[in-house]
């Protein structure tokens, strides 16, 4: 699918963590953002209990919530990303959040910004229990609007058997054009990347960035399937 084609004023982005958004759809985001289509990033939580605090570690316990959302809005500006909401739920709780609570906050962005496109995660494909059950109520969410007034939603999985259930990715991004942002984008969190990416003291070279960046991949969620 050439998503250069397909035109959305404006897209609602729904994870859990501060740097989903990096790894996941930054690329795509800042292609989108170029065709002048408005972004808002709804990020559940500020990822406070995350392990990794830098290499070497320059953060605590204690100072990890400020500096991972000081790090959100630098991936969010890195991206072109002007809207961002931060709403204030527990990091390794959403399966656990008053389903309602949690619903209702959805259902009111949607209604407030009518997106044409919603990106999150797919339900139970996507690894860590904050990314299923966010993607489960942006889902369910959805579900309960009228068919008419369903915006597309574009999910991540990249649980080790998800192609074997929900098949290949019907939705692949050449992000190569905005692989300087992207990795802007990740590299802001640097709490996150250092750990994440690098081997040693070694950085990625040019081509290892583009082999492991240089595509984004989603699934369109059909909602004739059930969660």
């Amino acid at each position: 699918m050439n998503t250069k084609q397909a035109k959305h004023e404006h897209i609602l982005v729904v994870f859990p963590h501060p740097d989903d958004e990096a790894f996941v759809a930054s690329g795509t985001l800042a292609m989108y953002i170029e065709g002048g289509a408005q972004v808002t990033y709804a990020c559940l939580t500020l990822g406070e209990m995350g392990r990794n605090m830098g290499i070497p570690p320059f953060a605590s316990r204690v100072s990890l919530p400020a500096i991972r959302k000081e790090e959100l809005t630098a991936s969010c500006h890195a991206i072109g990303i002007q809207d961002l909401r931060m709403l204030g739920f527990h990091d390794k709780m959403i399966e656990f959040e008053d389903q309602l609570l949690l619903d209702s906050r959805i259902l009111s962005l949607l209604q407030e910004l009518t997106p044409s496109l919603v990106i999150t995660f797919y339900p139970g494909y996507s690894v860590h229990p904050d990314h299923d059950a966010t993607g489960a109520a942006v889902i369910r969410t959805i579900s309960r609007l009228p068919a008419a007034e369903r915006p597309l939603v574009y999910c991540s999985a990249f649980a080790s058997n998800h192609e074997m259930v929900i098949g290949k990715a019907d939705v692949t991004v050449d992000v190569t054009p905005f692989l300087v942002k992207k990795m802007a984008s990740i590299t802001a969190h640097r709490s996150q990347f250092q750990a994440a990416e690098l081997v040693g003291n070694r950085e990625l070279s040019d081509e290892e960035i583009r082999e492991r960046f240089g595509t984004e991949q989603f699934w369109t969620y059909r909602f004739d399937s059930s969660l």
